[in-house]
């Protein structure tokens, strides 16, 4: 997950003195025009070659295509792992030598760098030739202050996947409100299935189920951004009631047992395994539940998904809990900074559709599955996405740091009846109010 993870490079950036010259290369005059007279744009990415074959295959062709049908502009490419590429780009920031094009995270990541100037808005470029591109919710991670200064070019949302095959045995159907959720867990304890896989030691999978009782509690007011972002309060009753909700959840053994101590990791090995009949995740997982030759077929034709239902007879089921991967930044004090925003602008355009079918992962672009060769599963889950009225970021990633840890704790503390929903909400007013 790594724009959650990502979040925590915020606090570091601001008091970073490093040398540039500890990252080897950074002592190198930025040239903007080569000898054959063509601009030149520096690129960076994080998709080495080695482990992101298909990712590195696509973004040479987008490159060679570019350069093709823009002969008057070269790009200066550069390739680094990923915490390589947040080293770096950390260390570029302080001596104002970022790449032309570069990739950034949403939310807490990017706020420093647009606080110091150093991305160039996007709106003109979005507005002029991305125009309801995006899927509805994702440049919005990317903006502050009301200015989009990023590109997304992934998206996950989370959706409840089920085993199929069990629920066929029980006679069981896709929920669509939280009583017949509740209903399905009640028949599969009756006849001994565990019903939901949850690790909630790494907490952030607990606040999915969270957010998504606050979500349809809050109906068409998104009441924990509000919340987050100071616009609201925390202690907000449909935040108190999804709280309440996670702990009646848990009180009529929804999840599996000792789900606070175990990893994701360990309870996707469950649903994988049959262990256990559903399982909120993602559609980073997409993959193994579709293409991965190393999970076996007779699993992957058994797996399907539902929406989040609607609780209380509350919610729209088409928003989504979920959030962009990385984006493309333009660098404020790029020397060729038209030149930066007319590459940025064709990779997006270009890689949607490649991102699905080269690549295997969903794209912050809509895109048009009609004559496209796809388990049916991205079909559906791409589906969605074009018809999604929302997608509220994971709460960790809009908080900062130190707040997002606040919410993880309680968030494991919630789910292990250490606290009431009371406390839970006051004890995240508190931290968010004290910021």
């Amino acid at each position: 997950m790594n724009l959650r993870k990502a979040i925590t490079l915020f606090a570091v950036l601001l008091v970073s003195v490093v040398m540039l010259a500890a990252c080897g290369g950074g002592d190198e005059e930025k040239e903007s025009e080569s000898a054959s007279g063509a601009k030149t744009v520096k690129f960076m990415h994080l998709w080495p070659e080695g482990s992101s074959a298909q990712h590195y295959k696509v973004v040479n062709e987008i490159i060679a295509d570019f350069e093709k049908e823009n002969p008057d502009i070269k790009i200066d490419l550069e390739v680094l792992s990923n915490e390589q590429y947040k080293d770096k780009i950390k260390v570029l920031s302080t001596s104002d030598e970022l790449p032309d094009v570069g990739m950034t995270w949403a939310a807490g990541y990017m706020e420093p760098y647009v606080k110091g100037n150093m991305y160039a808005p996007l709106d003109d470029i979005i507005e002029s030739d991305l125009s309801d591109s995006f899927v509805s919710g994702t440049t919005e991670a990317f903006a502050v202050d009301g200015t989009t200064y990023g590109l997304p070019l992934e998206l996950n949302i989370s959706t409840i996947f089920y085993n199929k095959k069990i629920f066929d045995e029980y006679g069981l159907e896709e929920p669509q409100t939280l009583d017949e959720l509740k209903e399905i867990v009640a028949t599969l304890n009756e006849n001994g299935v565990n019903p939901i896989a949850l690790g909630n030691r790494d907490a952030w999978t607990g606040s999915m189920w969270y957010m998504y009782l606050a979500n349809r509690l809050g109906g068409d007011e998104d009441v924990l951004t509000k919340a987050i972002e100071r616009e609201g309060s925390f202690e907000d009753p449909a935040l108190v009631q999804a709280a309440d909700e996670v702990q009646k959840l848990v009180d009529e053994d929804s999840f599996v047992q000792g789900f606070n101590g175990l990893a994701d990791e360990e309870a996707k090995s469950m649903f994988m395994g049959e262990q256990a009949a559903m399982y909120l995740i993602a559609t980073w997982d997409l993959p193994n539940f579709t293409t991965n030759e190393d999970v076996p077929q007779e699993f992957r034709d058994s797996v399907g998904y539902f929406k989040f239902p609607t609780v209380d007879g509350k919610g729209d089921t088409n928003s989504y809990v979920g959030g962009p991967g990385v984006g493309l930044f333009v660098s404020e004090n790029s020397d060729v900074k038209e030149e930066a925003k007319a590459f940025a602008s064709y990779f997006v355009q270009q890689w949607g559709e490649r991102a699905v079918t080269d690549v295997g992962i969903i794209p912050a672009t809509k895109v048009n599955v009609d004559s496209l060769d796809l388990p049916q599963m991205y079909v559906d889950v791409l589906n969605d996405l074009n018809s999604a009225t929302n997608i509220t970021l994971y709460a960790d990633v809009q908080m900062s740091a130190d707040v997002a840890q606040v919410h993880l704790d309680m968030i494991q503390a919630l789910f292990g009846g250490e606290i009431t929903p009371e406390e839970f909400a006051k004890t995240q007013e508190d931290a968010l109010a004290a910021e």
